[in-house]
């Protein structure tokens, strides 16, 4: 009679049991005493696909911010299981980050990174010109595997269309046009001064700003000016040097190059 086995869903699975069993390869080797059996676990390179560690490579590559403003560099590594991420300059192969501690004593360079995720983040506060290059994130694989990141640091500025002194006569409009420079993204705001105060739109009428945040443009524009209106007029974005020109309104007299506005 034959026997029924009480685990029939065992013998169904059987032969992949034994193909996972036959990744720990058995080598024989010819000795002296006989055979020798050596165990040995296989390479990063000799494990299934679907057990390697690997980049995702939908995170952004190339980063690009202003001088003072935190950056982010964003490596996502599926499969990870007991191996360690760490971020490295190129430059000069420094190991800044080993999983989430801090390994130098630049204490910008953090390690973000939330359990469960595959994300480990690069943070970089206050970031200047010289941090500039490639860094990578490399996953503790034998042999090790990385992917670089390009982090650019621009130093932003406004620039006021039009020469740095202007000249407009009492009763034209001061018309002015400041962009913002090499900025990544657009400046969350841009005030205005006359000497070290914020103009007030509220003390006169006929003043008006237009600032435009896709194009980084702003424009400010003041009707019938005063001789009192006079005086060194800034533009200050959020995440930019600002830039300034000095207005002279006369009472009569010449204009710079004949125009009492100075526009694109």
């Amino acid at each position: 009679m034959k026997k029924i086995s009480r685990h029939p869903w065992l013998q169904a699975f059987w032969p992949l049991i034994a193909l996972l069993s036959h990744q720990s390869e058995c080598v024989a080797k010819s000795g002296s005493g006989g055979n020798v059996v050596e165990h040995h676990q296989p390479s990063y390179w000799e494990q299934p696909p679907f057990s390697q560690p690997y980049f995702d490579n939908t995170t952004k590559r190339e980063t690009t911010t202003t001088v003072g403003q935190s950056a982010y560099l964003h490596c996502r590594v599926r499969n990870l299981g007991d191996r360690a991420v760490s971020w490295i300059r190129k430059r000069d192969l420094h190991i800044l980050t080993v999983g989430i501690l801090t390994y130098t004593n630049d204490q910008r360079f953090q390690s973000l990174h939330s359990d469960g995720s595959d994300e480990w983040t690069l943070k970089i506060s206050s970031p200047q010109v010289r941090d500039s290059g490639v860094y990578e994130c490399q996953v503790s694989t034998e042999p090790k595997i990385s992917q670089a990141y390009q982090l650019s640091v621009v130093v932003s500025k406004a620039k006021i269309i039009g020469n740095p002194e202007l000249y407009i006569k009492s009763g034209s409009d001061i018309n002015l046009t400041c962009i913002v420079l090499q900025t990544p993204e657009p400046p969350s705001f841009i005030y205005w001064y006359r000497g070290e105060h914020v103009i007030n739109y509220s003390q006169r009428g006929g003043i008006s700003v237009v600032t435009e945040k896709q194009t980084r443009t702003s424009r400010l524009l003041i009707s019938r000016a005063l001789p009192a209106d006079s005086g060194n007029y800034t533009c200050a974005p959020s995440t930019a040097e600002s830039a300034s020109v000095m207005v002279h309104v006369l009472n009569g007299g010449r204009t710079s190059g004949g125009n009492a506005a100075r526009k694109f």
